[in-house]
């Protein structure tokens, strides 16, 4: 987490020069966290569109430009289409069609982005590239259970997580990985006993450092922890992939590749976490350090009135989602990028553009 943290929180602002470089993916990227915003959508559901929306990009573009291998969609190869077009036009048909309410903001961003192209044939093989490239990402997607009903049980048993309400979207623990077979697949093994010297090491750092009263926690800590929330942690990375894009001045084929494998990644980090989330259901420091008293662990003093810091998301404890996140974006990105000095970028707070990193 250091690495990753060192990533994120080294950042400045780009030149402004690289900055005002026209690229269709970023600009796409940040048409569809406008229209998921006005939807009210975040957490898996967001990371699931994004992934659709980027994936049929990729696809519309490597049709028309054959640079990397397509994701879902087959249909015939037309180098003669306009590339930028059929970005926009897959990313238009998914956007319209995951939210219809949303139709309108969707259809003015495409109306922006294919302003400049001339009517044709190569105009119309790329509406057409798009749209299907998206139908064919959203068939893909259409039974991979992240719809199914919420159907979680609370277990009560000390160690384990007690909700207050529905947990957030727990189905996505059996979804249907980006990619790969199972969620299962990544498993990390079971969290320490709560008997455990460790158990009572990560117990008493949290209860020292995470709580709202906490005298031990810096400055600098309170407000580190209050600017990395649930919603700035997925936006941040595609805050820095849009602006790393732009200084690469990557093309097209390359901009829409890294795009739809950091989505890829990022929405299946929520798949194999709710798997081991809601396979170990371990409880949240909130339920621990209330009943510390009931871990038979002699290392863990139990304080009746602790309050966290953050307010406590509605899944389990293990693994951290926050961890898993940053470290599969920090992986893509270096992976596409390479894995050299990244250059500089600025975060923004999602709620107040005031606060950045």
């Amino acid at each position: 987490m250091k690495a990753v943290a060192a990533f994120v929180l080294g950042a400045a602002l780009l030149v402004a020069a690289a900055a005002t470089r026209a690229d269709p993916v970023t600009d796409w990227n940040v048409a569809a966290f406008d229209v998921m915003t006005a939807a009210n959508m975040a957490g898996a559901p967001n990371a699931r569109a994004l992934a659709i929306v980027h994936v049929a990009m990729a696809d519309a573009v490597n049709t028309v430009q054959n640079r990397y291998t397509r994701y879902v969609y087959k249909g015939a190869l037309q180098p003669s289409a306009s590339a930028d077009v059929a970005a926009a036009s897959a990313a238009r048909s998914a956007l319209a069609t995951m939210f219809p309410a949303q139709r309108a903001r969707a259809d003015a961003a495409y109306a922006s982005a294919i302003a400049g192209v001339a009517d044709g044939p190569a105009k119309e093989a790329g509406v057409r590239i798009g749209e299907e490239a998206a139908a064919a990402v959203l068939a893909d997607r259409a039974n991979d259970e992240t719809t199914v009903p919420d159907t979680y049980r609370p277990i009560t048993a000390p160690g384990s997580w007690v909700p207050t309400t529905p947990p957030l979207t727990a189905q996505y623990a059996r979804a249907k990985p980006w990619g790969f077979d199972k969620a299962d697949r990544f498993r990390p093994g079971p969290p320490p006993a709560l008997t455990s010297a460790e158990y009572a090491r990560d117990y008493n750092e949290t209860k020292d450092l995470g709580g709202v009263r906490s005298t031990q926690r810096t400055a600098a800590q309170t407000e580190l922890v209050k600017f990395w929330s649930q919603t700035n942690l997925p936006l941040s990375w595609h805050q820095a992939a849009r602006q790393l894009a732009t200084a690469r001045q990557l093309n097209l084929a390359d901009s829409s590749r890294v795009f739809a494998l950091l989505s890829l990644g990022m929405a299946n980090t929520f798949i194999v976490d709710w798997d081991a989330k809601f396979h170990y259901n371990f409880w949240r420091p909130v339920t621990a350090i209330r009943n510390g008293d009931q871990d038979n662990n002699p290392a863990t003093e139990r304080d009746p009135g602790w309050t966290p810091l953050n307010a406590t998301p509605m899944h389990p404890e293990y693994p951290s989602q926050a961890a898993i996140i940053a470290g599969s974006a920090s992986t893509v990105l270096g992976r596409a990028l390479g894995d050299g000095n990244a250059g500089p970028f600025t975060v923004t707070d999602s709620a107040d553009p005031k606060l950045t990193r």
